[in-house]
C-alpha cells in the first residue's frame, strides 16, 4: 500500500521505519525542514519502562490545587478560557482514581517492555548510534512521603514484568557517587537497570537517514492543511509550501503522528483525540567536573525532572506547563530546573553555557497513548504519547504497522478502535 505518515518527529519517523520494511510504499509530510525539530528535538533522553506512573493518580489532585499559585511548579494548570483543557482536566481528575491508575500503569509498562526490546533489535540490526548508554535509571527521592507513596506503583510495574528494585540511600550513591555531592538529603530510590538513554534528536535523525535510503519520501517544508473525507475514508491530505498554492497528496492509508496538532487536525473528521498541550522544558549544558558529573541517568520524582548523560553533555528536561499551544521560554521555570541542579550537582555543569528549550509535548490524561484504527476507515493514530514519546516509539510504530498491515499486534495493549478487529 501507499501509505502517508503525518509528521517527521520520533514518533512519525518511526512509523515510517516499520511501515517500510512491511512493504508499504511510504510518504512522511513534516513542516519543518528537517525531522525530530520539534517535541523531539531536545527531550529529557530516557528509554524508561521504569516512568510508568501517569501524572494522574491518586495524589495528584492535591497537589495539582497546592501548585496553582507556583510559577515553578513540577505540574502548572495555567487556567484559560479554552474547553479543551477543561475538558481534558476533568478526564485527568477521573483518571486519578485507583483503578484507572492501575490499569493505565499496565498499559505504559507493557508497551515500554516491548518498545525497548524494539528499539534494541532495530539497534541490532542497523548499527545506529545516538550516544546512547546501558547503564539503567535510577530514581531518586529527597521527600520520605514521595518514596512511601512509590512503593504501591513499584510493586504494579514489578507484577508486569518491570525490573524494578527499591534501594537504600548508599545504595542510591553507590549507584551514582555524584549523589553524594548534593545538599538535599536523599531518603531512597529504585533503580531498573535495562532501562536506557540517549539522544532521541539524533536517532531520529539517523533513522530518517536510512528510511531515505529504503526509499522512504519525506516532504519538508510542508504544512498540513487538512485530511479530505469521502465517505468512510481519507481521499487525500491537503497540504502547501510557504509560500505556495495548497495542493493535494494521495494515499492508500494515512498515519497521524502530528503529536500536540493531532487533535485539532482529526476534529473536523468527527475523530476525538482527548490530547491537549503539556509544554516541557530542557536544560543542556556541558560537563565542567566530571567528578561532580552524573554518569547514571537519574529521575527525580519530587520535582519531575530527568537527567540524562548524552557524551559530554548533561541534559536536565521536565516539569509540565498547560497553557495552550504558547512556546516561549518562562524564565522562572528555567532557572528552577538550574537551582534544582545546582541543589543535586554542585559544580557539574557550566551554568553560564546553558541551553534552554520547551517542547509542547502530546499529553492525554491518562498518559496512554492513541495507537491504532481511527473511526475513519483508513486513517490510522500513532499519537498522543506526553513524556514518553522516545520511550515508546520504537513499539507503537511496530505494533502501529503491524495493524497498518492488517496483522494481529504482537503487544499486549488497549488499541484504539480494535476491539474484536482480529477475533
Amino acid at each position: 500500500m501507499k501509505v502517508i505518515v503525518l509528521g517527521a518527529g520520533v514518533i512519525g519517523v518511526t512509523s515510517a521505519w516499520f511501515l517500510s520494511k512491511a512493504g508499504h510504499e511510504v510518504t512522511v509530510i513534516e513542516r519543518r525542514h528537517g525531522a525530530a525539530l520539534e517535541t523531539s528535538f531536545a527531550n529529557g533522553g530516557q528509554i524508561s519502562v521504569s516512568h510508568a506512573e501517569p501524572w494522574a493518580n491518586p495524589s495528584a489532585p492535591l497537589k495539582v490545587l497546592k501548585w496553582l499559585a507556583r510559577e515553578d511548579a513540577p505540574l502548572l494548570f495555567r487556567l484559560r478560557a479554552d474547553w479543551q483543557q477543561w475538558k481534558w482536566g476533568a478526564q485527568f481528575m477521573l483518571e486519578c482514581l485507583p483503578s484507572r491508575t492501575r490499569h493505565n500503569i499496565i498499559q505504559i509498562v507493557n508497551l515500554g517492555l516491548y518498545s525497548r526490546q524494539t528499539l534494541r533489535e532495530l539497534r541490532a540490526e542497523t548499527g545506529i548510534q545516538y550516544d546512547h548508554l546501558e547503564r539503567g535509571i535510577l530514581h531518586f527521592y529527597t521527600s520520605q512521603q514521595e518514596f512511601d507513596a512509590a512503593q504501591e506503583p513499584a510493586r504494579i510495574m514489578r507484577e508486569f514484568g518491570c525490573e524494578l528494585d527499591m534501594k537504600s540511600a548508599a545504595e542510591c550513591i553507590a549507584i551514582e557517587p555524584a549523589l553524594a555531592h548534593t545538599t538535599q538529603k536523599i531518603v531512597g530510590g529504585s533503580m531498573t537497570p535495562s532501562d536506557e538513554s540517549g539522544d532521541a534528536h539524533q536517532f531520529t535523525q539517523e533513522l530518517a537517514r536510512l528510511c531515505a535510503a529504503r526509499g522512504v519520501k519525506f516532504v519538508y517544508d510542508t504544512q498540513v492543511r487538512r485530511l479530505l473525507r469521502e465517505g468512510d475514508a481519507i481521499s487525500g491530505v491537503e497540504v502547501a509550501t510557504v509560500p505556495g498554492r495548497p495542493y493535494q497528496l494521495k494515499a492508500d492509508a494515512y498515519v497521524l503522528a502530528m503529536g500536540s496538532y493531532s487533535a485539532e487536525l482529526a476534529r473536523p473528521l468527527g475523530v476525538k483525540l482527548n490530547i491537549y498541550p503539556a509544554k516541557g522544558y530542557s536544560v543542556t549544558m556541558p560537563v565542567k567536573h566530571q567528578e561532580r558529573a552524573y554518569q547514571v541517568s537519574l529521575t527525580d520524582d519530587e520535582y519531575k525532572l530527568v537527567f540524562s548523560r548524552l557524551g559530554d553533555r548533561l541534559r536536565i528536561a521536565g516539569t509540565a506547563e498547560l497553557n495552550g499551544y504558547e512556546t516561549s521560554l518562562n524564565p522562572a521555570r528555567c532557572q528552577a530546573i538550574v537551582r534544582r541542579v545546582e541543589q543535586l550537582f554542585p559544580g557539574a555543569g557550566e551554568l553560564d553555557q546553558a541551553e534552554f528549550w520547551t517542547g509542547l509535548r502530546p499529553a492525554t490524561p491518562s498518559n496512554v497513548p492513541y495507537i491504532g484504527r481511527s473511526a475513519v476507515r483508513n486513517l490510522f493514530l500513532n499519537t498522543g504519547h506526553g513524556t514518553l514519546g522516545w520511550t515508546h516509539s520504537c513499539g507503537s510504530a511496530r505494533a502501529l504497522a503491524e495493524i497498518v498491515s492488517a496483522r494481529e499486534p504482537a503487544l499486549q495493549f488497549d488499541f484504539a478502535g480494535l476491539t474484536g478487529a482480529f477475533a
